[in-house]
């Protein structure tokens, strides 16, 4: 079977990702990776409508990621948009911004489709392919859960609980407040006892019926990839390092009570911690503190691999 190296765009509520990669049957080499934040979802959850300038911004985000995938040498490039198209009243604008300024055709996946990719990507790591795993993917305008062992999956479900959604729902002034981090708890216990917890409990009970190893919680995407450079002191990304990271609780709560009680300026020089993300960080680690809290996880396993690892498989 021959190696072909093909790109995926991955266009988010947030940022815009790229993953070039030497794609070998069912494994995917990474060549090369690249996020720009364009924050698509800026002002969004008010009206449902995508803002004309982070449309073209992010479509000329798009387009500067397929000129550096034909540069790394990939046959093909594929674009996708998560929940702020998926939920918009205008993706069309997107949708023709990023053709005229992109020349790529964008395909706007589903909430079912993005959490299947995550799992998928997730478990091309040996690390997590045989055990049962609680699969967390928390992105700027959607939750993914999906409960699985293996190439199977027993659950999975899109949630609209997001970083940039949570922060424009609770917008965190400057300096946070401990009261606003309280009211955000509040927020977050309340959303998960009434949105998630009744659909995801007895999934996971019926998982734990069959006596299967002990189930472990593993988090992708942007969020824990910023904690594992943190708890490393990382200042570049290093995947190697970051893979597999194990953190506790104690220590989620601790970067938590530690970005909230920093102003903004502060929160940039964190290391581990890209300036851009700065703001969005406070409502991406209370997401996963939460989580861990209503269904009494003791660690969070890391992982830097996701959909867009199944993505380019599939391209």
């Amino acid at each position: 079977m021959e190696t072909i190296r093909r790109a995926v765009i991955d266009i988010g509520t947030n940022s815009v990702k790229m993953l070039v990669a030497d794609v070998h049957g069912q494994q995917a080499e990474p060549v090369w990776e690249g996020s720009k934040q364009t924050r698509l979802g800026r002002g969004f959850y008010e009206t449902h409508r995508l803002g004309a300038q982070p449309i073209e911004e992010t479509a000329r985000a798009v387009a500067e990621f397929n000129q550096k995938a034909r540069e790394h040498g990939a046959i093909s490039v594929r674009a996708f948009a998560t929940s702020a198209a998926r939920d918009a009243l205008n993706a069309d604008e997107l949708i023709s911004a990023v053709k005229a300024i992109a020349g790529l055709d964008v395909q706007i996946i589903s909430g079912d489709l993005e959490a299947t990719w995550a799992f998928r990507g997730v478990t091309t790591d040996a690390r997590f392919a045989r055990d049962p795993l609680l699969l967390l993917d928390v992105g700027g305008g959607s939750t993914e859960f999906i409960l699985g062992q293996g190439k199977q999956t027993h659950f999975q479900n899109s949630f609209p609980l997001g970083t940039v959604r949570l922060m424009e729902t609770i917008p965190p002034s400057d300096p946070p407040s401990a009261a606003e981090l309280s009211n955000t708890r509040h927020w977050l216990r309340e959303f998960l006892q009434r949105e998630v917890l009744p659909k995801l409990k007895p999934a996971i009970a019926n998982l734990s019926d069959s006596d299967p190893p002990a189930l472990s919680l593993v988090g992708t995407g942007g969020t824990t990839s910023i904690l594992a450079r943190m708890e490393l002191k990382l200042r570049d990304y290093d995947r190697n390092r970051m893979e597999g990271l194990s953190l506790s609780r104690d220590r989620v709560t601790w970067h938590v009570e530690h970005l909230w009680s920093l102003p903004l300026e502060e929160r940039k020089h964190v290391v581990g911690l890209p300036p851009n993300r700065a703001d969005v960080i406070l409502s991406g680690v209370a997401i996963y503190e939460a989580i861990m809290a209503e269904l009494d996880f003791q660690e969070l396993r890391i992982s830097t691999r996701g959909l867009r690892f199944a993505a380019v498989m599939e391209a």
